[in-house]
């Protein structure tokens, strides 16, 4: 087959046909370029620890949001109180705590007061609860002296430590406890999440809180040289 002999203006435009050809190839295998406007992908919000929900007849004493009714208790050398995912934060300190601002409604008997505490560093007390026995206050302690000693301070006179509701319990740092106190004429009693580490007959005792604690009074939670955490405080009417 004879070939005819193009002109050399004839090779040029072929040439640039073929060339057209093949960027027009290879344009079409190219990716394509990503959108204008990506969606970015969320980031996750930090977790908020859940409240409990209250049971009839009990009222929430902390929203999970605020310190409404609450105040930082006005001890020497406290650490910071804030809050933080749903929980109040007692920071490191002397003594650190917060004490019930409102108080028009609180029972002096027949109640139940209860909380989830942790302690978050330190090796002290990081729940010293204190609440109304009439018209005397008293301290529940927890992991006070060193770590481990439950009570109440004070009976007659004689600490946590030295009276006939001391016991000791391990608590770890960075775990949980519901705490849970009862009073009621003649008996106040004390749970740790499912123990009962107080049983006190109240007949003929007196009730008084250690010159520290002053600033809990009438009900306030506190600690001693230690960090803790705190949320579902709630109180119930027997």
């Amino acid at each position: 087959m004879i070939f005819p002999v193009l002109k050399n203006s004839q090779a040029w435009a072929l040439s640039l046909i073929v060339l057209l050809l093949l960027n027009a190839g290879c344009a079409a295998r190219r990716t394509p370029p990503p959108a204008a406007n990506p969606v970015a992908t969320p980031t996750p919000a930090a977790a908020v620890v859940p409240t409990t929900p209250a049971t009839p007849g009990t009222t929430v004493l902390f929203d999970g949001k605020t310190l409404k009714g609450w105040e930082s208790s006005d001890f020497a050398g406290r650490g910071t109180v804030t809050i933080e995912n749903g929980v109040i934060k007692l920071g490191l300190g002397h003594m650190t705590g917060i004490t019930l601002t409102n108080t028009n409604e609180l029972p002096r008997m027949n109640y139940e007061i209860s909380l989830d505490a942790m302690r978050t560093d330190g090796s002290d007390f990081f729940c010293g609860l204190t609440f109304p026995v009439g018209n005397e206050p008293c301290s529940l302690i927890v992991g006070g002296w060193g770590g481990g000693t439950v009570g109440l301070s004070s009976v007659d006179g004689e600490d946590a430590s030295q009276n006939e509701t001391t016991s000791y319990m391990n608590f770890t740092n960075g775990k949980w406890f519901h705490i849970r106190v009862r009073v009621e004429p003649g008996k106040i009693q004390a749970w740790i999440d499912e123990d009962r580490v107080v049983n006190l007959d109240t007949t003929d005792k007196r009730f008084s809180i250690r010159l520290e604690v002053e600033p809990s009074v009438p009900l306030g939670i506190a600690t001693w040289n230690t960090a803790a955490a705190l949320k579902n405080i709630q109180l119930k009417k027997l």
